[in-house]
């Protein structure tokens, strides 16, 4: 929970930066809601509720003797676990659109289920962090969603890769070389080209139905290289006159040129393989890579023209990244880059010798704390061996230890358990020594 707080600790205060309110919804949403949402394989993956109390009294005997799983579960549940932060989102809106100011710049980190298999990197339960900004058409929303993102990773100490695409760009492609339902072969197609090369990809490319007009057509889009204005310029050749191509490519390139004038520490990438929620989002579409661990996106979201369409309220434009929590967690226990600030818990423990040394420690204990240290004083008076194990094993830097002659002089003798050096000291001394 440390190590989770401290994530939690780190997005929220950068996202606090740029304007955002944290908001929540509930664990619980009906059905309704969230039924129809994520597609057939989403809605199986919804941990449904039982209604309270008698929930098999509107059911009947052949009802039940038939087994219609999806029919009785409509009958006997009402409400269902939110499967992600996003259509609870739309729903809030919605209910509150007279009351937000627009634009509306939300935040929210709450856990979500899926009644999915448990393995690697997949949880029946698990957190999302989500920013978005609906109610704005502006591309300086997705600007500052990039800088968040390269601001957040560079707290953490995690070099990454930012990649980006646009749903336009994509569209247009398809459009251009007559293949507007292949567009999803291609890019995972292309995505290959690193492992098996440019012949494969093509050969992948035919097995897909598509033409070899439209492959010959797409050679320039597949070994695309250079810098991000570079790919951009043979993108947009490659383009010609297709509006909702050309469009993409001049959101793409006013988003990287506009970061350019904030000097990101974290490297910008255009990639044309990125593709992700090809049905959802309309616009730029993002993606995060930890460079020195290898795992899946970290990061992702994109451009999104409809959100609160499926709840009768359309032409609410919005943008929205969300951080992967426990990939990142995952990332930073592998580059051991937690902060021990940050994951260590008590800072000084007071030693028990018993009853006497005990009364005379605690107003010390309570003024340490007052200090602002964070404070133990051993409960139980245990052996000395097996109080020191229990600092070491907790990791608390400092030991306090008030004997008989610590009394008589009104101080106590302060051990540092790193570098094994102990003084006597006054508790204003004490004080200096942990809080420097």
């Amino acid at each position: 929970m440390a190590k989770r707080n401290y994530i939690f600790d780190t997005i929220r205060s950068v996202y606090a930066l740029y304007g955002f309110q944290q908001i929540e919804t509930p664990a619980m949403e009906t059905l309704q809601t969230l039924m129809g949402k994520y597609g057939e394989e989403g809605d199986k993956l919804l941990f449904k509720v039982l209604n309270s109390g008698d929930f098999l009294n509107k059911v009947s005997d052949d009802e039940l003797k038939e087994r219609n799983t999806l029919h009785l579960a409509a009958k006997v549940c009402e409400k269902g676990l939110r499967y992600d932060l996003t259509v609870p989102f739309a729903r809030y809106v919605v209910m509150h659109r007279e009351e937000l100011q627009l634009p509306f710049k939300r935040y929210q980190v709450q856990p979500v289920w899926r009644a999915d298999r448990p393995q690697k990197g997949r949880y029946r339960e698990f957190y999302q962090f989500d920013g978005d900004v609906v109610g704005s058409d502006s591309l300086l929303n997705e600007v500052e969603l990039m800088q968040i993102v390269d601001t957040v990773f560079c707290r953490f100490g995690v070099n990454v890769q930012i990649k980006i695409n646009n749903r336009k760009i994509l569209t247009g492609i398809a459009e251009v070389i007559g293949a507007a339902d292949k567009i999803v072969d291609i890019t995972v197609a292309i995505d290959k080209l690193d492992k098996i090369g440019i012949e494969a990809v093509n050969d992948e490319l035919a097995h897909a139905g598509i033409s070899s007009e439209a492959i010959e057509k797409l050679q320039p889009i597949i070994s695309l290289s250079g810098t991000n204005e570079e790919k951009l310029q043979v993108i947009s050749e490659v383009l010609g006159n297709s509006t909702v191509g050309q469009k993409g490519v001049e959101e793409t390139r006013f988003i990287l040129d506009t970061l350019k004038s904030f000097n990101l520490k974290n490297e910008i990438q255009l990639d044309l393989t990125l593709a992700r929620g090809l049905n959802y989002y309309t616009g730029a579409i993002f993606e995060v890579k930890a460079k020195d661990v290898q795992i899946g996106s970290i990061t992702g979201g994109g451009r999104y023209d409809n959100l609160t369409g499926i709840f009768g309220m359309p032409g609410i434009s919005g943008v929205g990244i969300s951080f992967g929590v426990d990939r990142i967690f995952d990332v930073l226990n592998a580059l051991d880059a937690y902060p021990k600030e940050a994951v260590n818990g008590t800072q000084l423990l007071f030693i028990n010798f018993g009853e006497k040394e005990t009364a005379y420690c605690l107003p010390l204990v309570a003024q340490a704390r007052e200090a602002g240290i964070r404070t133990e004083i051993f409960p139980d008076a245990v052996k000395m061996k097996k109080q020191m194990s229990y600092a070491n094993t907790k990791a608390i830097p400092f030991v306090a230890l008030a004997g008989e002659n610590e009394m008589n002089e009104g101080k106590v003798t302060l051990k540092n358990m790193v570098t094994g050096e102990q003084k006597l000291v006054s508790i204003v001394e004490l004080v200096a020594a942990i809080c420097p």
